[in-house]
C-alpha cells in the first residue's frame, strides 16, 4: 500500500478531496490509515485514476460512484473492478469489458470515445469495438464511401484520418495504402495498428506494430497495451520499459508498469514506477 494525502491525489489525479472523500464514502476505494497516514492499493489508485478520466469529461461524481458500486454488485465475489475499465460516451459512462462496450446505465453496446492519458495529458480517442453476438451484422454495403488506394502517403494519410469516425473499414485501407507507399510512415502505422486493436484483430495489430522499420515511443506503447489484451503481461512489460528507454518522460509507461509490476508480485519496481509518475505529475502542475 502507498501512503498519500489529499495534495499528492490532487497532483497526481486532480481529485480535490471533496471527490476522494466521496469514493470512500461510497466503498469504492479503501485506504487504510497507519501512523495518521492514509495508505491506498494500487486498486484505489486505477480507480482513482479513472474517476480523474471521467470527471475530465464532465462527468460528475455521484453518476461515477453510482456507476463504481453499480459494478462491484454485479462481480462476483472473486470479482475486481481491475477486470474492467470505464470510459466517457459523450456525457455518459460506457463500461469495457475485454473488447464489449455497453452503456452502464442501459447496458446496450455501443461505440465511445475513450479517454486515454498520454505523458500525463488527458485525450480522447475514437473506439470501435465489435458488436455484441446479439447485434444484427453490418451490410457489406453499408459503406458509401470510395476505397481509397492511390495518391501520395501524406494525402492517403490525410483521407484515412478523415474516415476513422465515419468508415473506420475504409479508413484501414487508406492507412494500408498509405503504408503501401511509404512503409516508414510511422503516424499511419501507430493509427492502422489502434483501429485494428479496436476491432479485435490483435495478432494483425501486433504485426503492423512489429513491421516498423523504427520505433517510436507511441507505437511501442500502443504494442505494450495490446500485449496486454493478449494477456502476455511479461512481454507487455518489456515493451513498456522500451518505451521509457526511447521517452523517460512518458508518464502512462510509467503507471501502466507500477500496475503490471504490483500485479506480478513486484513492489519495489512498481513504487519506483508510481514514484516516478507521481514526480512528473508534480513538475506539470508547478
Amino acid at each position: 500500500m502507498h501512503a498519500y494525502d489529499t495534495k499528492d491525489l490532487e497532483r497526481l489525479f486532480g481529485l480535490p478531496a471533496s471527490a476522494v472523500r466521496a469514493l470512500t464514502r461510497a466503498g469504492n476505494i479503501h485506504p487504510v490509515r497507519r501512523a495518521g497516514k492514509l495508505h491506498y492499493t494500487f486498486h484505489d489508485l486505477v480507480v482513482l485514476r479513472t474517476a480523474s478520466a471521467l470527471r475530465a469529461a464532465n462527468i460528475s461524481s455521484q453518476r461515477i460512484n453510482r456507476t463504481l458500486q453499480k459494478l462491484r454488485s454485479a462481480l462476483p465475489t472473486e470479482g475486481s473492478l481491475n477486470q474492467l475499465s470505464l470510459i466517457a460516451l459523450g456525457n455518459r459512462i460506457a463500461i469495457r469489458e475485454g473488447r464489449t462496450l455497453r452503456e452502464s446505465e442501459s447496458g446496450q453496446y455501443a461505440f465511445a470515445l475513450e479517454i486515454i492519458e498520454e505523458k500525463g495529458r488527458l485525450h480522447l480517442i475514437r473506439r470501435q469495438d465489435p458488436a455484441s453476438p446479439s447485434a444484427p451484422a453490418a451490410s457489406p454495403t453499408a459503406s458509401t464511401a470510395r476505397p481509397v488506394t492511390s495518391g501520395t502517403a501524406d494525402d492517403l494519410f490525410e483521407q484515412a484520418l478523415a474516415l476513422e469516425d465515419t468508415d473506420p473499414k475504409q479508413s484501414r485501407l487508406a492507412y494500408e495504402a498509405c503504408l503501401k507507399t511509404e512503409p516508414k510512415h510511422a503516424e499511419a502505422r501507430i493509427n492502422l495498428g489502434r483501429l485494428l486493436h479496436a476491432d479485435g484483430q490483435l495478432p494483425e495489430a501486433e504485426r503492423i506494430y512489429r513491421a516498423a522499420a523504427r520505433t517510436e515511443p507511441m507505437l511501442v506503447f500502443n504494442l505494450a497495451v495490446l500485449l496486454e489484451d493478449l494477456g502476455r503481461e511479461p512481454d507487455a512489460i518489456l515493451a513498456y520499459r522500451e518505451t521509457l528507454a526511447m521517452d523517460p518522460l512518458f508518464a502512462d509507461a510509467h503507471f501502466n508498469l507500477a500496475r503490471l509490476y504490483e500485479r506480478a508480485k513486484d513492489p519495489k519496481a512498481s513504487l519506483r514506477h508510481l514514484l516516478a509518475y507521481r514526480r512528473m505529475m508534480d513538475r506539470q502542475s508547478s
